[in-house]
């Protein structure tokens, strides 16, 4: 009995040591051979072309590359001089000092260089850019991207929204990249934005930011202002560039920034791309820009001003003055009232008094809702073409 019982726990023993080895070595044998560390790269790779990869998002991997690539051959930089006249040194007027240094002393005229940049908006060479890029400038050279150089010569300026149209004379069969305009008032607040130009001369430049505000105005910058704020970038010799949006259209004009030091704060304004091209198309067709005037001169009603001739709010635009024999004095408008309508729509302040009377067809009438002495009415005002403005 007590063999059989020796037997017995030996073969127990066994048993489980055997058992203990079998699932102690199982994963090592039964486990597949794997590539060394350098080759699994490579294994992954040629797995992949059958299975589905995850959709790439444009921005991560490249930025916006794409948006920049596309405007910028559209962007060009225009370099400008002017010959400046000196003042005669009071010295030549003395007839001893000109017997000693004779006609020599003389001095020489001067040229003024000036730099901005401009957007190619027809590939037959027209470009747009800022009025103060060109003002007054002889001599005018447009560079592109490739580094071509085209001598420009200016086909119109508005100086009342600081845009202007110069065009460069292009070799039969030569054409240029031009800018693609993006959807009118497609702009939001906090849309991406590049903006594209020439800062200080250092050579084509792109810089990025978002919409800040659009709408701005009563910033004493232009006669009429419909800004967009951006905090990308812009600095002196970005004027007349270009900004664009993430798919590389043109949004807007770079024309001016806020600065108290002449470098870029992050508040920089451009004038919008439904403005531009409205004005670009004058300029092309007419070498002008024709807007309506009646001949007034008003003012901001203020709180204190709308007690003062008792008014019952501060909307409108107060007549302060009316030029004599102009459409508004032939029309009976006298310095008091308060203009509250142009064919139809309200006036909440100057400006967009301004802008309304600016959009009427000169040599057409329209309709003008007044308030005198607290009661409403209407006259009719023939319109006339806006002056131009005189030059300073």
């Amino acid at each position: 009995m007590h063999r059989l019982w020796l037997i017995f726990a030996q073969a127990v023993t066994i048993s489980v040591a055997g058992l203990f080895a079998f699932h102690t070595l199982q994963p090592l044998w039964f486990a597949q051979p794997q590539a060394p560390a350098e080759n699994r790269g490579s294994m992954v790779q040629e797995a992949a072309p059958g299975m589905a990869e995850p959709a790439e998002d444009e921005h991560r991997t490249d930025g916006y590359r794409r948006a920049a690539q596309r405007a910028m051959p559209s962007v060009v930089h225009i370099f400008t001089s002017q010959e400046v006249k000196t003042p005669r040194n009071p010295f030549l007027n003395d007839p001893f000092f000109r017997h000693f240094f004779g006609d020599r002393a003389e001095m020489q005229p001067q040229r003024r260089q000036g730099l901005g940049s401009g957007v190619i908006v027809n590939g037959d060479g027209y470009i747009l850019t800022n009025n103060h890029v060109i003002a007054d400038a002889d001599d005018i050279e447009v560079a592109t991207q490739d580094g071509r150089k085209y001598k420009a010569r200016i086909v119109g300026g508005d100086p009342d929204s600081d845009l202007a149209v110069v065009r460069v004379d292009l070799e039969s069969g030569t054409h240029l990249s031009a800018v693609v305009f993006a959807p009118p008032e497609s702009l939001r607040i906090g849309d991406v934005v590049l903006a594209i130009g020439n800062p200080f001369g250092v050579g084509q430049t792109v810089t990025h930011g978002i919409v800040s505000a659009l709408g701005r105005s009563h910033l004493g910058i232009n006669t009429f202002e419909n800004f967009i704020q951006t905090d990308a970038a812009i600095n002196p010799g970005n004027s007349g560039g270009a900004l664009v949006d993430a798919r590389g259209h043109l949004v807007g004009i770079n024309t001016a920034i806020y600065s108290q030091s002449g470098g870029s704060m992050g508040i920089g304004f451009a004038i919008p791309v439904s403005l531009a091209k409205t004005i670009m198309e004058q300029i092309i067709q007419t070498g002008t820009v024709t807007r309506g005037w009646i001949g007034v001169e008003v003012q901001e009603i203020t709180p204190e001003l709308a007690e003062s001739f008792k008014l019952p709010n501060t909307e409108g635009a107060l007549i302060a003055g009316v030029m004599r024999g102009g459409p508004a004095d032939l029309a009976g408008i006298r310095p008091g009232d308060v203009l509250l309508a142009v064919a139809g729509t309200r006036i909440t302040d100057p400006q967009s008094m301004l802008e309304q009377i600016a959009s009427q067809t000169p040599g057409q009438k329209a309709v003008i809702q007044i308030r005198r002495d607290g009661r409403e009415g209407s006259v009719a005002v023939l319109i006339a073409r806006r002056p131009k403005p005189r030059p300073e």
